[in-house]
């Protein structure tokens, strides 16, 4: 058994799911190897009563999804340094097995440029994988593990060491696409990712569309994260393909509003830092199945 690698947890909550929340905590107290630390953080909302020594921290109003994970990941020293591996778990999720941290410290201890884990993601009613849960172009087979260009937000495991690296999630995205921030980033600081089937959270089943603000937020943070990351020239060609798959999709009329008033805020506001990759990682990405175009 490895055991070297010290493990803690960060769940953001805003308090409106208790009993899946504790269900949640006592799968992760059920973890092979030394115990994990554990901290929720309430995004603008009191928590309920939690097991003791989970670490709490409750913030004034609700911060957005990046930055109260980034509460989390300070909760355990600056970068999360306390600690050598961070997992993210969504409140209503749950860890059906109790070995997915040792295989954790198993992978990153056995691959020094392992980064970040995506787990999978199962319904726990029916044990299926929905298509948009796999984080690679091909999609159809969730039971095959593989390297990857970006990862799940919450079913997901981050050696510490990446944020020393190249800093937390975007605060300002709020909600979409700050995990494929932080990806291009570790990738282009030569860190990899993996997809491993193996790695289990039950979470129900459901469509991203059910949040109030998903198509502007994806179409706006979809513009940030090329104005953030990519080299000049790949900027119009990316945001131009996203800009025909949505109109391929044949979003509502309300849908497609709402998605181009995202586009062109995306354009209007200022993005955060600009970074762009390397060209190497363009190319490090097209070799992995993902060319930074789609």
């Amino acid at each position: 058994m490895t055991d070297t690698l010290k493990v803690g947890a960060v769940v953001l909550t805003m308090g409106n799911r208790p009993d899946e929340l504790r269900a949640l905590l006592d799968s992760v107290a059920k973890q092979d190897g030394d115990p994990i630390e554990v901290v929720v953080v309430g995004n603008g909302s009191p928590l309920p009563e939690l097991p003791d020594g989970v670490r709490t921290v409750e913030l004034p109003e609700n911060v957005g999804i990046p930055a109260g994970r980034n509460v989390g990941i300070e909760a355990f020293g600056p970068g999360g340094s306390e600690v050598d591996v961070l997992l993210f778990l969504d409140d209503d999720g749950l860890l059906p097995h109790t070995d997915t941290a040792e295989l954790c410290r198993q992978a990153f201890a056995a691959d020094p440029e392992l980064g970040i884990i995506s787990f999978r993601i199962a319904d726990p009613e029916t044990g299926t994988t929905q298509r948009r849960h796999v984080p690679r172009l091909r999609a159809s087979d969730p039971m095959r593990s593989s390297r990857v260009t970006t990862f799940l937000g919450g079913a997901n495991a981050v050696r510490t060491k990446v944020f020393a690296q190249v800093g937390g999630l975007p605060d300002d995205f709020f909600y979409a696409h700050e995990e494929t921030d932080l990806a291009w980033r570790a990738l282009d600081a030569g860190w990899m990712i993996d997809y491993r089937s193996d790695m289990v959270l039950h979470h129900p089943a459901t469509a991203p569309s059910r949040h109030a603000v998903y198509h502007r937020m994806v179409a706006r943070n979809r513009v940030w994260l090329a104005r953030r990351n990519l080299p000049l020239p790949l900027i119009p060609v990316y945001l131009g393909v996203w800009l025909l798959l949505t109109l391929a999709r044949r979003p509502s009329k309300a849908a497609l509003r709402a998605w181009l008033g995202g586009f062109r805020e995306g354009w209007k506001t200022p993005c955060g830092a600009r970074r762009p990759m390397k060209w190497r990682t363009v190319w490090r990405l097209t070799r992995l199945g993902r060319p930074p175009v789609i």
